[in-house]
């Protein structure tokens, strides 16, 4: 204002000259009026701050071996030693700035609450501590670089251990020439030779297809940021065109020892397998992270772990004074009709007691029941509470379509049942049942009923008559979506030896009729869906009836609907809000379902929220949807 008042006095009227200096002076003014009344005010800060001290411990204040500073009521710094002043104001006058210039941005009440607050500034590290006043408040600078570098390189050269298995390694050299297969196998190891090559870590082969990884932290990080890119690049190598080799990973970060996280990273192996392979697990303590899981679980063409599970099983079953088979809440037609197959073996293969637990209010094969009563099997099912009155310790729970304590029919009865069987398709849950004395668990598989027809094959195959081959090719049709989804040849193996034994397919087809007030209400449904990134969503009325038979029947019909990927339905009942989840395998549901905490398959999952609304869940799955951008690649 000086330069362009001096310039007016040359240039212009002398009415413009005086007009230029007046602002300037009163400009003057007000600017040196302010300082005074700044210094004025710094000054009464600094006296009520050093109120607190004596005037020994006021100099010492000045003369600490490491930056204080002190700022005013409104977070401006007001005073700083001289260490301040030098390693972070650069020796120049920072007094009236703000405190948030030398805290990486951090507020000062944010300091004051914290034990010591980490930041960086000029490209040194601090932990600042905070002192409240009256009016003011002091801060300490501790510089400690060199302490937070070293715990940082510890911290990212901890070491994490990683088993790798090649899932279907055994499948492609059965059908693949001497040369395509040890070409295929050279081109897998030499991919993993490459991505271990950019660690500073090694790995080992070992036996049947397995290997054994050691890496830094550092390196388990950006793998995690890539999303484990390694399993996109083992997908790559094929032996046709519609098959290709895949690998599972299971790593165990955080133990205590190598020899802990090398025990986490079997099972977290065990936890990768169980899902269904293609795909990362990794363990860190009691909790787990997953990546990959977007092909279609291996199919396995041998029986040998069916008659090896179907003779360890009859041996226990031989040992029992009485078989339990109990299946999950709101029972459908795979679980019912799997637990009326292994009965009829039970029963008539292996001449032992046995009985179905369930509730038959909330079953969903209520037809099939009434069935199976009508054919004179009035003792066949039990209520839980019965169960419990006849249950001992040397009784046989078999549980079936379902590994989660959290789902079985009755959690007293599993609770009190001393042996447990525990025969289920869907993929590993983290909360799984770890103390059956068999956990048959095969995640390629369509169904439990699927399963259990395997094994009754060897437990009593002339056990198996017409009314449980229907129960049994009931169960296969309600997964597999009338063999359109997860069959594969074992599928239509196990239906053709049903067929054999008398298995009616319009008999099976009469099971899945509907009263007309389920009809509509599953046509309701399809019509009040809205499409978001290529899923399907849509909510059931309150009053609705039949709902689960309902939603999980317009859960299918969705996935005809041209561009959608996966479908889910969302209704309300008894307080829990219940999710049916549904897919053609483009997109893994099962996914989608655990960030909401439930699980299944990655064609059909589900979930239950309690204490909360339609609305609200439909709100968060629609943010699962858009975050994640769903597609195959992805999931």
């Amino acid at each position: 204002m000086v330069v362009m008042t001096f310039i007016s006095y040359f240039t212009a009227s002398r009415s413009v000259f005086y007009l230029f200096a007046a602002l300037t002076l009163v400009s003057g003014g007000v600017v040196l009026i302010t300082v005074i009344r700044f210094r004025s005010y710094a000054q009464t800060v600094l006296r009520s701050a050093f109120k607190s001290f004596d005037r020994d411990q006021e100099s010492y204040l000045s003369k600490l071996s490491f930056p204080v500073a002190i700022t005013g009521k409104y977070d401006e710094l007001v005073w700083g030693n001289s260490l301040f002043k030098e390693m972070l104001c650069e020796n120049k006058d920072c007094v009236g700035e703000s405190i948030t210039a030398f805290t990486s941005g951090v507020r000062l009440q944010d300091i004051v609450k914290g034990n010591g607050t980490n930041i960086t500034h000029n490209g040194l590290k601090y932990t600042v501590y905070a002192v409240k006043l009256r009016t003011s408040c002091i801060l300490y600078f501790i510089e400690d670089t060199y302490f937070k570098d070293t715990v940082r390189e510890f911290l990212d050269s901890r070491p994490a251990v990683a088993t790798i298995m090649f899932d279907n390694r055994e499948e492609l050299l059965k059908d693949a020439s001497d040369g395509q297969g040890t070409q295929l196998v050279a081109m897998v190891e030499k991919t993993l030779q490459k991505w271990v090559s950019s660690t500073s870590g090694f790995y080992k082969k070992l036996s049947g297809g397995r290997y054994l990884m050691v890496m830094e932290e550092r390196h388990l990080r950006r793998f995690v940021e890539e999303k484990f890119s390694i399993l996109d690049a083992i997908r790559n190598i094929k032996l046709d065109e519609h098959r290709y080799a895949t690998i599972s990973i299971g790593v165990g970060r955080g133990g205590k020892s190598l020899a802990e996280d090398e025990n986490w990273s079997r099972k977290a192996l065990d936890m990768a397998l169980g899902r269904g392979g293609d795909q990362v697990a990794i363990k860190n303590g009691n909790t787990f992270e997953f990546f990959g899981g977007v092909s279609k679980g291996v199919e396995r063409h041998d029986k040998v772990r069916s008659r090896v599970i179907a003779l360890t099983l009859a041996d226990n079953i031989k040992n029992s004074d009485c078989v339990f088979v109990m299946g999950h809440q709101f029972s459908d037609l795979d679980s019912v009709g799997a637990s009326i197959g292994l009965w009829s073996a039970i029963t008539k293969g292996q001449e032992k007691p046995c009985y179905v637990v369930l509730n038959r209010e909330q079953t969903l094969a209520g037809a099939l029941v009434e069935t199976v009563e009508k054919a004179g099997n009035t003792g066949m099912f039990l209520s839980p509470r019965e169960a419990l009155s006849l249950i001992t310790d040397r009784s046989l729970l078999i549980i079936v379509d379902t590994h989660s304590e959290s789902f079985v029919e009755s959690r007293d009865l599993y609770k009190y049942s001393k042996r447990t069987v525990v025969i289920d398709h869907h993929r590993m849950m983290v909360k799984h049942i770890e103390n059956a004395i068999i956990f048959y668990h095969e995640p390629y598989a369509s169904s439990a009923s699927e399963m259990v027809t395997e094994l009754v094959q060897y437990l009593g195959e002339n056990a198996i008559g017409r009314l449980e081959a229907d129960a049994l090719l009931a169960g296969i049709t309600l997964d597999t979506k009338n063999f359109v989804l997860k069959t594969g040849v074992r599928t239509f193996e196990a239906a053709a030896f049903l067929r054999r034994k008398g298995a009616d397919t319009v008999e099976v087809k009469r099971l899945f009729s509907n009263s007309i007030d389920t009809y509509r209400a599953k046509y309701q449904l399809v019509s009040n869906a809205e499409i978001y990134n290529s899923c399907a969503v849509t909510a059931a009325d309150e009053d609705c009836p039949d709902i689960r038979i309902a939603s999980a029947q317009a859960a299918d019909e969705l996935l005809g609907v041209q561009g959608v990927n996966a479908s889910f339905v969302l209704y309300s009942s008894a307080g829990t809000v219940n999710i049916s989840a549904r897919s053609l395998g483009a997109v893994n549901v099962q996914v989608v379902m655990e960030k909401l905490g439930g699980g299944g398959h990655q064609t059909m999952a589900g979930a239950q929220l309690k204490d909360t609304t339609v609305t609200a869940v439909r709100e968060r799955l629609i943010e699962i949807l858009n975050e994640t951008q769903i597609h195959k690649e992805n999931l």
